[in-house]
């Protein structure tokens, strides 16, 4: 009798379950173009809306319109980002040989400064320091060569094709999703009941909500970095350069994986091979206080852009950063989102008392 229960009750739940993991492990990883695609159609939807209404239009001049205005940005920014990496790539080709040279000659002065504060010291702790430099040498020209080795280089073409095929497939996969994402959305709740319909779109605004206010957070966030960023270029660099660099900052910033660090530690960190170091050591006093800044500010906007508690979002990203790395940023407060907006929308019931 109790197994009868069980499987009228839940027989449903363990086929839903079977199913989602069999999607997670076989489907998704090679469908990631469409899910995106999915994800960015679903996006822009309130854009093709407002198209829509302010013009007047059917949905279909409305997704075209919109869908060149998103195909033109993407192509400016793929011309721009692979112009400047070749132009870089031939610059840095001509001018390696001399910072390779200032690099020796940096190299034999740290040597010859070591020797001369262990001057005195017993032959043994000399040489066991001399070979801790040689190794140290040996293990940033091997780490150098395999990074320029025929087997990465290869392998980095040989993705070529496949990111043009996924790319294509996502453009492709995009405007289709954006010419019939209002059908889907009537098929989508055709299978379910009123009730679990109605949760999925309560759940559905809820998470809207959240992902304008994490937008919000976002940028008010990257406008406190540009302040703090382009005063503190200032103090370092020409106005001009100034002015430049924190725009870039403030661009790159946006993106929360990313950040400000993306922009100051490559460009502490050449600082540093090419001897400048008072001007390295700077930037990288700029970039920790960017960090910190960044840091102890997004909890605090992001709980009351997302109407989340803040101590909410600092433990979901700490956990999820942890668990994920730099992904665990983003990863650990949608999570913290998915289960709020699914508790509020009756999906997930926590009635119990210890």
């Amino acid at each position: 009798m109790v197994l009868k229960a069980f499987k009228k009750e839940n027989i449903k739940y363990i086929i839903l379950f079977i199913f989602i993991l069999f999607i997670s492990i076989f489907i998704l990883p090679v469908s990631v173009p469409i899910i995106l695609a999915l994800l960015t159609a679903i996006v822009i939807e309130p854009v093709v809306k407002f198209t829509q209404r302010v013009f007047k239009w059917k949905r279909k001049p409305a997704v075209i319109t919109n869908f060149i205005f998103f195909l033109t940005i993407i192509s400016a920014l793929l011309y721009f980002i692979v112009t400047k990496l070749i132009s870089q790539l031939l610059y840095t080709s001509k001018v390696i040989p001399y910072h390779l040279n200032s690099l020796t000659g940096i190299w034999i002065n740290i040597q010859n400064n070591v020797f001369q504060y262990t001057e005195g010291l017993p032959l043994e702790v000399v040489q066991s320091i001399q070979d801790k430099f040689n190794a140290t040498l040996t293990s940033m020209k091997d780490a150098l060569l395999d990074l320029l080795s025929y087997s990465n280089i290869s392998a980095l073409l040989t993705n070529i094709p496949e990111f043009l095929i996924n790319f294509i497939v996502f453009i492709i996969a995009l405007f289709l999703f954006m010419l019939d994402l209002e059908n889907l959305s009537q098929k989508f709740f055709f299978f379910l009941k009123d009730g679990t319909a109605e949760k999925v779109r309560v759940m559905t605004s809820s998470v809207k909500k959240v992902t304008i206010g994490f937008m919000k957070a976002q940028i008010l966030a990257s406008f406190i970095i540009l302040g703090v960023s382009l005063i503190g270029l200032l103090f370092i660099v020409p106005f001009k350069i100034a002015i430049i660099m924190s725009l870039v900052i403030w661009i790159i910033d946006v993106i929360p994986i990313l950040g400000s660090i993306a922009v100051l530690a490559p460009w502490a960190g050449y600082l540093f091979l090419v001897g400048d170091t008072v001007f390295a050591t700077k930037l990288t006093v700029l970039a920790i206080i960017l960090l910190i800044i960044r840091r102890a500010v997004e909890p605090k906007l992001m709980g009351s852009q997302m109407g989340i508690s803040p101590l909410a979002i600092l433990i979901a990203m700490f956990i999820g950063a942890k668990l994920f790395g730099f992904l665990g940023f983003l990863i650990g407060p949608l999570v913290v989102i998915l289960f709020i907006t699914a508790r509020e929308a009756g999906m997930i019931r926590l009635n119990f008392k210890l």
